[in-house]
């Protein structure tokens, strides 16, 4: 018999509400997630690669390939006829008489079907069936991740040119420090070591930029090879990231179960293992069979479609297994034990989706308040460089401090960009942590 199941059923009490705290906003989940950047050049990157990803295609592929196994599955509840026709050319020899030859056609057909009266075979497609919906519930997951890749990918190529404009600001300015320096030690109002401190930091900055075009185009290939392209290197135009969409509200926890492709492909396949355990314990009843089987030979074409000249016979057979060596009992425990683990799969993926909602919106969180403290510290090192500068121009201040105020600046600009990149990766790993649309 086939076992109940209740998708909320997942080894752990589901609380009301989500742990972390989230501002009270009224604004659901969107349904086009992509389109809350604003960004045109996001949405044709994601359309591309939705159309041209050849993951994704393997994807499309494996969904054919489970619709097509649930058809043969399936078969076996049919009646199977097959009809055959052949022509032999036969020598007879004879002692005295020589030898005769003449040709026979041969036309057969014959029809089998076993009466699925216990719906095995029957249980047996619902499971092929259900593994076919796992498998197109796969796909739609593998398209929302593909999105998900190609946004964030696209992020960090957008990061990464604007870490070599810091860069390459950081290398004027310091260009500037480094003349200003040559010609106080060409009149002689420093020393050559404030010289050659002042060319080391300059040269360090460029070191920095070449690295940071390194990661430009890795940035810009893996993004290349989402969107099925050969991985040709930098050719987007675009400059900015987008500001952070609003706090959205994550619904309630039960509706998680229901929307998360990952979690419903497990549940399908949690259902296709029962099919499959109430399929082989009916293997000890009795089957049932019909079988007809007829045709005709004749040396004359003609007499093939005569009627008369057509033999055939029909059987009605009932097996009933006594001993089978074990296999049957063999196939029944696997295949309890196979459901038994796909239940547990689908506990373990829907804990780690509620894992994930939780994860992400905690981080939210906190990388807002980071960006906060980091949006200061930018207007801080901003102020003291140019502080600063005034202070060594009228001898306040040693070259070294000078310096630390400019690496200061670059690290503080660095890391607020990354920040805000992140939140934006982060808000990405939200929506699709909750479900949603692409």
């Amino acid at each position: 018999m086939l076992p109940q199941r209740d998708l909320q059923e997942i080894g752990a009490k589901l609380p009301e509400q989500w742990n972390v705290r989230q501002q009270a906003i009224n604004q659901p989940i969107p349904e086009q997630w992509v389109e809350i950047f604003n960004d045109s050049q996001l949405r044709e990157l994601i359309e591309a690669a939705l159309a041209n990803n050849y993951e994704l295609k393997a994807a499309a592929a494996r969904v054919d390939a489970a619709i097509a196994q649930a058809r043969i599955d399936g078969s076996g509840r049919w009646p199977q006829v097959y009809f055959t026709a052949d022509h032999q050319q036969v020598q007879i020899r004879e002692a005295g008489f020589g030898s005769s030859r003449f040709g026979v056609f041969e036309a057969l057909f014959g029809v089998s079907w076993e009466v699925d009266v216990w719906g095995r075979i029957r249980d047996f497609q619902q499971a092929a069936m259900s593994e076919a919906d796992a498998t197109n519930t796969d796909y739609y997951g593998a398209r929302l991740s593909l999105a998900a890749r190609v946004a964030q990918s696209y992020f960090e190529l957008v990061e990464a040119k604007l870490q070599a404009a810091i860069v390459e600001q950081s290398i004027k300015d310091r260009a500037i420090i480094a003349n200003l320096v040559r010609g106080r030690f060409q009149r002689g109002l420093v020393r050559g070591l404030d010289l050659r401190l002042a060319l080391t930091d300059l040269a360090n900055a460029e070191a920095e930029l070449k690295e940071t075009h390194n990661r430009i185009q890795g940035a810009a290939r893996r993004l290349e090879i989402l969107l099925g392209r050969y991985p040709e290197g930098d050719k987007l135009q675009a400059t900015t990231l987008p500001s952070l969409p609003d706090v959205i509200t994550a619904g309630l926890p039960a509706e998680l179960l229901e929307r998360r492709p990952d979690v419903v492909a497990a549940f399908s396949r949690l259902q296709a293992a029962d099919f499959r355990a109430t399929s082989s314990s009916k293997l000890r009843l009795p089957r049932i069979t019909l079988t007809a089987a007829g045709g005709t030979r004749s040396p004359d074409l003609t007499e093939l479609v005569d009627p008369r000249s057509v033999a055939w016979n029909v059987f009605a057979g009932l097996m009933q297994p006594l001993f089978a060596g074990g296999r049957i009992a063999g196939e029944i425990f696997r295949n309890q034990a196979r459901a038994e683990e796909s239940l547990n799969l689908y506990k373990n993926t829907a804990l780690n989706a509620f894992r994930e909602v939780e994860q992400a919106l905690a981080a939210e969180e906190w990388l807002r308040e980071q960006e906060t403290s980091l949006r200061k510290a930018v207007e801080q090192t901003e102020a003291s460089q140019k502080l600063a500068v005034y202070s060594y121009r009228n001898g306040l201040i040693q070259i070294l401090t000078l310096l630390d105020s400019y690496r200061s600046t670059l690290v503080a600009q660095s890391a607020h960009l990354s920040i805000t990149r992140q939140l934006l990766s982060n808000r990405i790993n939200l929506y699709l942590a909750l479900g949603g649309h692409v």
